[in-house]
Order: C-alpha cells, then sequence, then structure tokens
C-alpha cells in the first residue's frame, strides 16, 4: 500500500516538476538544443530525490 501511494506521489511530482521546468524554459528563451539535458539533469535529481524519501520513509517504519 505505502508503495503505491509513494509512486503514484512520485509520479504527480514529476510531472509538476516537469511543467515548471518547461515553463522556465520558455520564459528563459533558452535554446532547444539545451532543453533535454536540463529536463534530463533535473529528472535524475528528482528521482534520486524520491528513492531516498522512500527509502526513508521505508526504513522508518
Amino acid at each position: 500500500m505505502l508503495l503505491l501511494v509513494i509512486v503514484l506521489f512520485s509520479l504527480f511530482y514529476l510531472f509538476q516538476i516537469n511543467r515548471m521546468t518547461y515553463a522556465l524554459v520558455v520564459q528563459k528563451e533558452i535554446p532547444e538544443e539545451k532543453h533535454s539535458k536540463i529536463f534530463r539533469t533535473i529528472n535524475v535529481l528528482i528521482t534520486i530525490l524520491l528513492v531516498s524519501f522512500y527509502v526513508e520513509v521505508s526504513l522508518a517504519m
């Protein structure tokens, strides 16, 4: 049950972060060539954050 809740939360969170990143990229007029690198970096960092969150929550139980 906990895994399902965390996965749903993570998907929602990643979607929101990507939406905000897209808004930032458009607002700052960053060239198209750099978009994939920016999104990849942010997604990797957020994934690390979410995995560490899951590990911390699962070890606390």
